[in-house]
């Protein structure tokens, strides 16, 4: 079902690579699979077209985790809790700042 859906979601950007929701919804069913490598370049794509509130920023450390890329994980951890500040988000903000918290 998530590869199907996959298809469907590339087709769609094939169709509007500026479709930020799209590109969201395509990294969230990437992450479902566990391809955190394609999830992670979808999300930093997103991150660049989108202003995001912070939840992309805690899906891509999440996925950056999972891939052992710490450093670069603890960077959207903090891009999330500035963004989710930003937003009016503590709530986020306090979850990305135990995940940064817990990394190595």
């Amino acid at each position: 079902m998530s590869e199907a859906r996959i298809e469907v979601f590339k087709k769609m950007l094939d169709a509007d690579p500026a479709n930020t929701t799209v590109r969201f919804g395509l990294a969230n069913e990437l992450l479902k699979l566990e391809r955190f490598a394609e999830a992670s370049t979808e999300l930093q794509t997103y991150l660049g077209q989108a202003n995001d509130q912070g939840n992309a920023y805690g899906k891509l450390g999440q996925a950056l985790e999972r891939l052992g890329k710490f450093d670069e994980a603890k960077l959207a951890y903090q891009q999330g809790i500035e963004a989710a500040n930003r937003h009016g988000h503590p709530g986020m903000a306090q979850e990305f700042q135990m995940a940064l918290d817990d990394l190595p």
